[in-house]
């Protein structure tokens, strides 16, 4: 996705999350001075500071509502659902509808009326609008029902499907709202003897899963639940049902091969899908839902074993922790039919930033600075601690770049952590390693001269750690006989072809942009990390078969070797050679608008080029490997190659 530029970014994303007590700024930034509950940047004489109440007000967002503004407003009446959204700007429309649960992928069938959403209240009627006929889950007679429903605002965006369980006391004809699964269940973590299944409640509560008679709980009260299922056998598919309050759900899930099997599967790839043009389920707030949707639906249909997603799932930009959580439970909701069956595995974008923001002279164009970081304090506001939040994924990866050769107080956590933003896992003969090539990213490293004396890492740069991570994790699968290839999958590209040319792992052939920390630039510039980074991949690995990319709006493959056309002209710094070919497979065509091929140094290399929607199908038969790639609307082909 294209870095939106400095006017963009300030009409869509300066609100300021305001942290009441003062805080330390981290160590890894400097010359940000701290005071009282807000901060600001020493600029030489002059002062970069937050945004004000008045900058607020003036770039306010379309939404109005955070998250937590939904998930608290609703409370029962004696005939239906009152919401209170504590926004009085909040006009628009709600739809709604009972939900059956008697199928394979549950969703509310949406009732012929509607109700209005007036100065941030609204009213679902249950009493007397769903009884008689309309009583399609019999909810009267077994004093329980469940209800979904879709909040739009006056502009016509959809900011929200939700859902409410319900209780019905029939001696005193009254309704209460019950706990309810309000995101998932997911199915994380698949291993050939374990699973764990994960799901949000609207409250704490203690919650039971039930797998083949035997029961594993809560150890305590939570919102955000994670209950590992255990001993159980390979390649084995399980019914799973989750007991909350009195309501309950019921899905499966197949374990995974033991690995070294060597089994016939497929899995599914795909990134990219912010909200599109076109109205509608295009654009649920920040995510791009109708495409989203088809490309679940097209991966059961395709019988993919799980899905690598990886980034830009949501507008994102944000400097509110709420209102990205809000885009986050939009996507999750487009995935939910797919996860509740299948293992997703998710990883960051650079629209995932969650911003801290400084600002001078707002509302000069010309005169304006505004320097953009990652949010802090790191473990709680950054995006890599909000990322850990919302999605549950494995926890192998490396710690921060603590402790690297930049770092100068090796005492103290200075640097966001790499949990769950970057891990690998196996399935049968495969292994996946994802990367985060927006670690600690500061959207304007690269425009604005200010945030170099704050510090922050450059969109498509693999830090040391990291790096050196990685290369230990290549290693450790290259002496591992039961795994036969290995796939590497981050955002950004190695080698953009069409709308990152800019950016990426390439900055249009300039080798300058680079990380600063503590005032100064690291010692290799992108090119030069780049080169380590396939040094790695290629030279010191037999078994990496592809890069899995995005960050470009389009599919392509570009088959990478010695030969390839890599470096631009006069460039003096020393060249890798490549002891062998790999492909680069790059798939950011899942909803968010397109881009067109550009012409590059590389592009005899690059083939399969389609601006069409697309879902990337990698099929592995022992030592083979086969991709086919398809429109997930029409099930058209678009591309097929062999890679092994």
């Amino acid at each position: 996705m294209k870095t939106k530029n400095i006017i963009v970014i300030l009409l869509f994303v300066i609100q300021a999350s305001i942290v009441r007590a003062q805080i330390d700024v981290p160590k890894s930034y400097s010359n940000i001075i701290s005071k009282k509950h807000r901060s600001y940047i020493k600029n030489g004489n002059k002062k970069i500071k937050e945004p004000s109440k008045l900058a607020i007000k003036l770039f306010n967002h379309e939404t109005k509502i955070g998250l937590l503004n939904i998930e608290n407003a609703i409370t029962a009446s004696k005939t239906g659902f009152n919401f209170d959204f504590k926004n009085k700007e909040l006009n628009g429309t709600m739809y709604y509808g009972l939900i059956p649960r008697n199928t394979k992928y549950p969703q509310p069938i949406l009732f012929k009326t509607n109700s209005e959403i007036k100065e941030g209240k609204a009213h679902i009627n249950i009493y007397p609008r769903f009884t008689g006929k309309y009583d399609i889950l019999k909810w009267e007679k077994k004093g329980k029902g469940s209800l979904g429903y879709r909040i739009i605002n006056e502009k016509g965006l959809i900011l929200y499907d939700g859902r409410i369980d319900f209780n019905y006391d029939k001696t005193n004809e009254k309704l209460e709202l019950a706990p309810t699964i309000i995101e998932g269940p997911f199915i994380n973590k698949l291993k050939h003897n374990s699973v764990t299944i994960s799901f949000k409640t609207q409250k704490p509560i203690l919650a039971t899963v039930i797998v083949d008679k035997n029961k594993f709980h809560d150890k305590l009260e939570t919102k955000n639940h994670e209950i590992l299922i255990s001993n159980l056998e390979p390649s084995t598919e399980y019914k799973y049902t989750i007991i909350y309050g009195n309501h309950s759900q019921s899905y499966s899930f197949k374990t995974s091969p033991l690995e070294g099997t060597r089994s016939k599967f497929t899995f599914a790839y795909a990134s990219d899908s912010r909200k599109g043009p076109g109205g509608g389920e295009r654009n649920i707030y920040g995510a791009n839902a109708y495409i989203v949707k088809k490309l679940m639906y097209a991966a059961i249909e395709k019988e993919a074993v799980f899905f690598q997603f990886s980034g830009d799932m949501i507008d994102g930009y944000l400097t509110n922790n709420d209102e990205m959580n809000l885009q986050y439970s939009n996507w999750k909701h487009a995935t939910e039919h797919y996860g509740h069956y299948f293992p997703m595995y998710i990883s960051m974008g650079n629209h995932e930033i969650i911003m801290k923001s400084y600002v001078s002279n707002v509302l000069s164009k010309k005169k304006r600075k505004m320097v953009l970081i990652d949010n802090f304090p790191y473990e709680t506001h950054s995006a890599e601690a909000l990322f850990a939040k919302n999605f549950v994924m494995p926890e192998n990866g490396p710690t921060s770049e603590d402790n690297s050769k930049y770092d100068l107080n090796k005492e103290s956590i200075d640097f966001p952590s790499y949990s769950e933003n970057v891990y690998h896992y196996t399935y049968d003969n495969i292994a996946v390693i994802v990367l985060n090539s927006d670690y600690w990213y500061a959207p304007s490293l690269n425009r604005e001269p200010a945030t170099k004396i704050v510090g922050g890492n450059l969109h498509g740069y693999i830090m040391d750690n990291q790096l050196k991570w990685l290369e230990n994790t290549i290693a450790n699968f290259e002496s591992n006989n039961n795994i036969d290839h290995v796939f590497v999958s981050q955002h950004t590209p190695a080698f953009p072809n069409g709308g990152h040319s800019k950016d990426d792992m390439w900055y249009n052939g300039n080798n300058e942009p680079r990380p600063w920390i503590n005032n100064k630039p690291v010692d290799f510039g992108i090119i030069e990390r780049r080169d380590q980074y396939l040094d790695i991949l290629v030279n010191k690995s037999t078994k990496v078969r592809a890069i899995l990319t995005g960050d470009e709006h389009n599919y392509n493959k570009m088959y990478i070797s010695e030969k390839t056309n890599r470096y631009p002209e006069n460039y003096d710094k020393a060249k890798v050679k490549l002891s062998r070919p790999i492909y680069q497979i790059n798939n950011g065509a899942a909803g968010a608008p397109y881009y067109s091929q550009e012409v590059l140094p590389w592009s005899d290399d690059v083939s399969g080029f389609s601006t069409q929607n697309a879902l990337v199908l990698i099929k592995v038969e022992g030592d083979n490997i086969n991709v086919v790639v398809i429109n997930p609307e029409t099930f058209e082909e678009l591309d097929r190659f062999e890679i092994k």
